[in-house]
């Protein structure tokens, strides 16, 4: 086998490498985004069910599920004003 051939391979599994790297810190992004999105979820699901019993209300949709997700109380507690200052 000729040296340049096995240069050659070596070169294509380390580009495929590179490449695939590239393209997994992404998909990581995503799916950490989609986890706190379900758990910011979860949360608004929960303040709803103890707030129906005071008439309180909060909407679930995703935006506001990121929003709980990617700030946590901070962001409970945004919506919670929001919801106060314009019902």
């Amino acid at each position: 086998m000729n040296f340049m051939v096995v240069v050659a391979y070596a070169a294509g599994v380390l580009l495929l490498y590179a490449l695939g790297k590239m393209l997994l810190i992404p998909l990581r992004t995503i799916f950490n985004l989609m986890v706190n999105a379900v758990i910011g979820g979860g949360v608004l699901l929960l303040i709803n069910f103890i707030g129906g019993f005071w008439g309180f209300r909060l909407g679930v949709n995703p935006i506001t599920a990121l929003v709980v997700g990617l700030l946590g109380v901070p962001g409970v507690l945004l919506l919670i004003a929001l919801r106060l200052l314009f019902p």
